[in-house]
This record gives C-alpha cells, structure tokens and sequence, in this order.
C-alpha cells in the first residue's frame, strides 16, 4: 500500500522562473571541465525544467545546514520525483564525473551538505510518500522526504510511533545517513539498531536493497550486513532513496519529572546508578547550570539554576510506579530534590521543547553570535569524569560553552557560543574542542556520537579508527564509487 503525506509539490514553485538563467551562473571553472552546456539539458530531461535550478539563491540555500561550516553551494539543484529519476540523475552525473550532494532537510550540524567540489545536489524532499505500513509487523517503509514528525502525526491514529527523536524534524533517510538518535536512545535505540533495509542508489545509478528487496525481517544472519555499513555513511557511498524502520507501541503511560542536583558529579553519577538498577528509563537528559539559566531566559521557565536531569518514563501505571520510587530513591541518595512532575501531555510538551530548544536558547546568551555543538561520547562510567573535567576547562578558557547531554548513553554537547569574528576567541574554542575530542577519545569514547564525522572530525576519526581501519574504509569507498563523486571531501 502507498500513502501520500500531502500532495506532490516543488519546494520551491519559483523556480521556473529561473529556466531560462544562463549557464554562465556556475562558476567557470566548473563548466569548462564538466560540460554544463550538455549536463543541463541531460538533467532537465529527467526532472523537468522546474525541477533543475541555477539560481544563485537556491544554490546558496542548499550548500549550508546548521553548522559553522562556511555556505559551499552546488553548482545545480535537481528535485527528483522518484528512485527511478534519481538514477537516470546518477547516471549523468557518473558518465560526466560530476559530484552527487544529497539534501534532506538541512538540520545536520557537521556541513554535510556543502559542495565543496561543486557538483549537483539531489534534494529529496518531493520524494515524501510513506510507504507499506505494515501495522501488525510493528515497520513501515519511507521515503527521503518523510520527516520524523511527519511520520508520527501520520501513524498517530495507528497506536504505533517511531521514537528517534534527534530534536530537529529532520528527514527520517537523512537521520539514517548519519547515524541519527537523541534523547529517546536510551530506551529505544539509534538509527543503527532501528533501520531494517536500505533503498540505496549507486555513484553509477545501480539500484540496490540493502537487505535484499522488501526484507523486513527483525534479525538476520544472511550475509554482510549492508543496511549498516549505509547508516552512518553521509551520503558517501550512495543515496538512501527509502527505508524501512522499527515501529513501537505507544506506552499506556508516560510521566516526565525535573529533578535538580548540588552538583554535575552528583546528577550523573545518579544516572549511572538509574541505569545499573536495572530502570527501563525511555529518557534521561542532563542540563548544567549554565543551560539550565539558558533555558529559563529563553522559554520563560523558573527552573533552579543548578546541575538538573530531565528523566521521563514509559510503560504501564503500575510498571511506571515501580520505576518511579527506584529513580527518586537513588536521586534522593545523591542530593537531588523531589521530582517537579509532569504528567499531562501538554506539561511534558513544555518541558522537552525547554529540551530541545536548547541550541537557540544557547544562542540567545549572545545575540549575534554562532554556535557549535560538540558531540563525544564515551563508557557510561566515565562520564562523570569528563564532564567535570570539560566543565573546568570551559570556566579556565572563558569560554561560553552551556552543556546538555543525552547521558543515558555516555553522550554530551557542549553547544560553544562564539563571536566569528574575533580570531583570539575562534582559536581558544577550536583548541578546546580539539581536547574535549582527545580526552573522549583517551577514555576510549568516540569523537561523535550521533552527529556524524561531515567536514570538521576527519583528522579525529584517523586517531580513533587508525590507519589500518581507515585504508579498509578508503577500500570501501574505492569499490562503490571509484570516481569520488558521492558527497567528496566528507568523512574519509
């Protein structure tokens, strides 16, 4: 069965209007040595002349996402309708050796989507169809343009829910592009461990079935395992163009509750302690003082300006008991104060969105500033140390650096606020970021955790992989796509 989340549209209905822009807006260089004057017409006779753009606009719109990286625009945009247009796409791109840059939605935050070789972006959000939701199986299968809430509002009157929430309503093929989880895999899991087949296509615009075509099955032993060598890729070795996906009952209860600590060593050592007894805790989300003043000032809250968790529950009202006076029990031996509840769905609504909001809520600590999300990693029982250890170095370096973390599962943001223009500052937070990354990975933790390695960790992931690790993942590489056009310069 198909299902259409809405009607088929251009995300941008201006565009035809630019048809008729010359070949001249690409850059120079880049038509000399491709022969743009061939590769348009090639494009728009699969897309339509309103689903190829040259504007300056556009372009810039798609060679950016949320991170500090610097805007690296395409040198076309192509909006395609279907796999089958996205591999006649690939297939000119390949002949010509043209870089293939996908786009989803742009929330990534390594600049994953910059064309930093120029090339042709793929964005994929007229692709939005979800696809054979199989209720009784607990999967359904999506398209590129199917977001997180989007597919959530869809499945809302189905008694199922896809739990990764990562914070921004990001493109569910995106997440698994890189690897995506948030503030529910504690509970539920990454991408990783809820994705269960791949529609991929090839530099060459070969069409594969990670899994083998309409597998949906929840284990399997049969051969190397595919589906997981593309999650987590960044577009690298080819366009995720559908995938299947874990789906879960909604919980006959869930109750969320604000519990503040004297300390950042007290609040995580009691999450350690929550997990080690044994506690099916869906969420566990820890906010420092500094994010937690953040948050009050930006979404109006009157939280202590203290070391805080947010925790939530899922489950039956009597299973949720039990968890409960576990949790406050172990809380209560560390300092923390009672639990502030929150029980209705609007209440736990206000409080997630104080949560997730706390990028912009960050920001707002320096109007006009930018930010940058570190994201390390490393055993559950070494997080106390780091993050005590970071907290010391951000107040000795003078940097701005409120802290939230996913600490269910080892995994924490320092979201550093800094003015771009002012060099001395620009290095102080490069420098920190480059030790926070080694003191993760000193304590054999990752140097990213869920957002993905995209331009800037690329020196940090030959230090945690190894050269032997990396020349296999070059060898990969060189296999599935022997000219280097999928997403050049990311990652390897």
């Amino acid at each position: 069965m198909t299902f259409a989340l809405r009607p088929a549209r251009r995300l941008y209905p201006q565009l035809s209007a630019y048809t008729v822009v010359q070949y001249r807006t690409i850059k120079e260089h880049t038509l000399k040595n491709a022969g743009w004057e061939r590769v348009i017409p090639a494009l728009r006779s699969v897309c339509g002349d309103d689903g190829v753009s040259l504007s300056e606009a556009v372009r810039e719109q798609h060679g950016r996402d949320e991170s500090v990286h610097r805007c690296c625009p395409p040198d076309v945009v192509v909006w395609p309708r279907s796999v089958e247009e996205v591999s006649a796409l690939a297939k000119i791109c390949h002949h010509h050796r043209l870089p293939i840059i996908p786009f989803g939605t742009g929330t990534g935050l390594e600049g994953g989507v910059g064309a930093v070789k120029g090339g042709v972006c793929f964005s994929l959000r007229n692709m939005d169809r979800v696809l054979d939701l199989h209720q009784e199986d607990f999967d359904v299968t999506v398209e590129p343009g199917v977001t997180r809430k989007g597919l959530n509002s869809y499945l809302r009157d189905t008694g199922l829910w896809f739990p990764v929430d990562p914070g921004a309503d990001a493109s569910l093929c995106g997440m698994a592009a890189t690897s995506a989880s948030g503030t529910n895999a504690v509970r539920y899991g990454t991408m990783r461990e809820n994705v269960l087949n791949l529609e991929v296509v090839l530099a060459d615009g070969t069409i594969i079935h990670t899994a083998g075509r309409g597998r949906r099955t929840r284990k399997t032993s049969a051969g190397y395992n595919l589906t997981n060598l593309f999650v987590g890729s960044e577009g690298t070795l080819g366009l995720i163009t559908k995938t299947t996906l874990r789906l879960y009952g909604v919980p006959e209860a869930v109750v969320s509750a604000v519990c503040t600590f004297p300390s950042v060593q007290a609040a995580v050592d009691s999450t350690v302690q929550i997990l080690q007894a044994g506690v099916p805790i869906a969420r566990i989300e820890f906010l420092d003082d500094v994010m937690m003043n953040a948050c009050n000032s930006f979404n109006s809250l009157s939280y202590p300006v203290a070391p805080t968790l947010f925790l939530e529950f899922h489950g039956t009202e009597n299973s949720l008991e039990e968890q409960v006076t576990v949790t406050e029990e172990i809380t209560r031996d560390n300092g923390g104060s009672d639990f502030s509840w929150a029980r209705d769905a609007e209440t736990r609504g206000r409080l997630w969105k104080a949560r997730h909001d706390a990028w912009y809520a960050s920001l707002a600590l320096r109007p006009g500033c930018k930010a940058y999300s570190t994201d390390v990693c490393v055993p559950l029982s070494l997080l106390p140390q780091i993050i005590v250890e970071t907290k010391k170095d951000l107040v000795l370096n003078r940097i701005t650096g409120p802290i939230a973390g996913h600490v269910g599962d080892g995994n924490f943001h320092c979201i550093l606020v800094l003015d771009p223009d002012d060099q001395e500052e620009v290095t102080r937070v490069h420098e920190f970021t480059e030790r926070l990354a080694r003191r993760a990975l000193a304590l054999n933790g990752t140097c990213t955790g869920e957002h993905g390695v995209g331009l800037g960790k690329r020196a940090l992931l030959r230090e945690e992989m190894g050269p032997q690790v990396i020349e296999v993942m070059q060898g990969l590489k060189a296999t599935l796509d022997p000219k280097n056009i999928m997403n050049p310069g990311k990652v390897l």
